[in-house]
């Protein structure tokens, strides 16, 4: 079955679209890490705080031969462990254990699944539910839950299916995803999740440009000497490595978070943020990308591969012995230099980086204004920086701008670079939501403007093809780099052949 596509005139896409009365919402894969982890916590706080529709059931789905009442001890054991302590109500807690589901089926197979039909079907009031059908499963799945969904007609007008990445593994895998998730579900009714777009400070990115007007005459390249998008874990691989060495950084990592932040960054005003105007936007970031020759992927990237070393004091692993191999050419480090070819940003360089075991825990944006044009007090001690806007998304969520002052004191002029700081925790008295709060209340509502289109996935796909190609031939393995240091030297070269050097949290 295929539902009529949509427009940007659709409802479903306001942004001030209200909550329904009536939610279905479905996990596939609800016994897994990221429902345990993530999901259920997250849906959990907005019960809390009252954000959920009334009429609110959590379907859990999973090959577990699971009742709803062991379901449930398991999504209690859960919560005490990944929600803090004090926000654990009892009767929150009860509530949304009240609302849980279990059903034991198999997208593999036929069996079982009119169990799923009887329980969206036997409900007051089925006609005014909203159904979410949120597949926290293998991307292989993807194809087959939804057909099999809609093989038991519960796909609707009213239905959404969102979707974990990777969405495939190159542009090929990608559009087969695509399709096969598109013969069931419109396009207006898909929601490809990235969780970093629900960050906190990565909408406050918008709100920052957008809202305000001082920085908008600066934010090009006639003031912006260059943008640095860093994503950086002190953690391996884990229990991921069997996915990851598959992957590896630059499909992990690259081709979506980091190209979304990107996006964000250097995208045009929208007419207004709502609907599709900011994934058109964002869309025209990504086809504005200069395309990568095999000569500029062999000197603008840089790929790297963690060896043993020290991580906050402890000896940590290499990725091999992480994943219990003799070797793997799998990159667990990539930094790369783009350029956005538009009449806005041409000759302003991107560099992105993100990588495992490294030195510190920090994803954040930095823009490095060009320097002043001129040496305005002679003699001074010190000297006047580049002005730079510090956006960080986590671990603490806040902007620092980075201006020069002078130091207060008698007798000549001593120049001190110095910030102006946002901290989210200590200038909002309010706990500040986790991403998938945001993202999963987004998805009952019908508002898609932090989700990617299926345009901006294939377009991301396309840039980062000659990347892929070109490793796959080359010969020279991924360069080594000690665990607890910030990537390869190489990464540095990048930067420094150009006259400029990574900037860090506390610089």
């Amino acid at each position: 079955m295929h539902l009529p596509s949509s427009t940007s005139h659709h409802p479903v896409g306001d942004v001030s679209a209200t909550m329904p009365p009536v939610c279905d919402f479905t996990v596939f894969g609800g016994t897994g890490d990221l429902a345990l982890r993530k999901l259920l916590p997250a849906l959990y706080h907005r019960d809390l705080e009252g954000h959920l529709p009334e009429d609110t059931r959590i379907i859990g789905v999973s090959r577990s031969e699971i009742d709803d009442e062991g379901y449930r001890a398991e999504v209690r054991a859960a919560l005490e462990r990944f929600v803090e302590p004090a926000l654990l109500e009892p009767e929150a807690v009860e509530r949304l254990l009240g609302r849980l589901h279990h059903l034991c089926l198999d997208a593999d197979t036929a069996e079982g699944w009119h169990l799923l039909h009887g329980l969206l079907k036997d409900r007051p009031r089925e006609d005014d539910a909203v159904r979410v059908f949120y597949l926290a499963v293998a991307p292989r799945l993807f194809g087959p839950t939804c057909e099999r969904l809609a093989e038991i007609g519960v796909v609707n007008e009213r239905a959404r299916v969102v979707m974990e990445k990777p969405i495939g593994h190159d542009l090929g895998s990608a559009r087969e995803v695509n399709d096969a998730v598109g013969s069931v579900f419109a396009e207006h009714q898909v929601f490809r999740i990235d969780h970093y777009l629900g960050k906190e400070s990565v909408q406050n990115l918008l709100v920052t440009r957008f809202a305000n007007t001082f920085l908008e005459p600066l934010w090009n390249s006639q003031w912006v000497d260059h943008v640095q998008i860093t994503v950086s874990e002190t953690v391996g691989v884990g229990s991921r490595g069997g996915y990851y060495d598959h992957a590896g950084a630059l499909r992990d990592m690259v081709q979506n978070h980091l190209l979304q932040l990107l996006c964000l960054v250097a995208m045009e005003p929208p007419t207004y943020v709502g609907r599709e105007n900011v994934r058109d936007e964002k869309l025209k970031v990504l086809q504005a990308l200069k395309p990568l020759t095999p000569a500029d992927v062999d000197r603008d990237t840089v790929r790297g591969q963690y060896v043993a070393g020290l991580v906050e004091g402890e000896r940590a692993a290499s990725y091999a012995d992480d994943l219990g191999a003799d070797r793997s050419d799998t990159e667990t480090f990539v930094a790369l230099k783009a350029e956005v070819q538009n009449w806005r940003w041409a000759g302003v360089p991107f560099y992105l980086r993100t990588g495992k075991r490294m030195d510190r825990r920090v994803s954040e944006i930095v823009v490095v204004f060009k320097e002043p044009p001129h040496a305005m007090f002679p003699g001074a001690e010190g000297g006047a920086s580049a002005n730079r806007l510090h956006i960080c998304v986590q671990p603490d969520e806040g902007m620092r701008l980075h201006l020069t002052a002078k130091e207060p004191g008698p007798g000549g002029i001593r120049l001190r670079p110095v910030s102006l700081d946002l901290s989210y925790a200590t200038t909002f008295d309010q706990r500040s939501p986790e991403a998938y709060e945001r993202l999963l209340m987004d998805v009952v509502r019908g508002n898609p403007t932090l989700f990617m289109r299926r345009d901006e996935v294939e377009a991301a796909w396309s840039w980062v093809a000659p990347i892929l190609d070109r490793w796959e031939e080359s010969p020279e393995p991924p360069r080594r780099y000690p665990a607890g240091t910030p990537g390869p030297f190489a990464a540095a070269a990048l930067l420094e052949r150009d006259g400029r050097s990574w900037q860090e949290t506390d610089q």
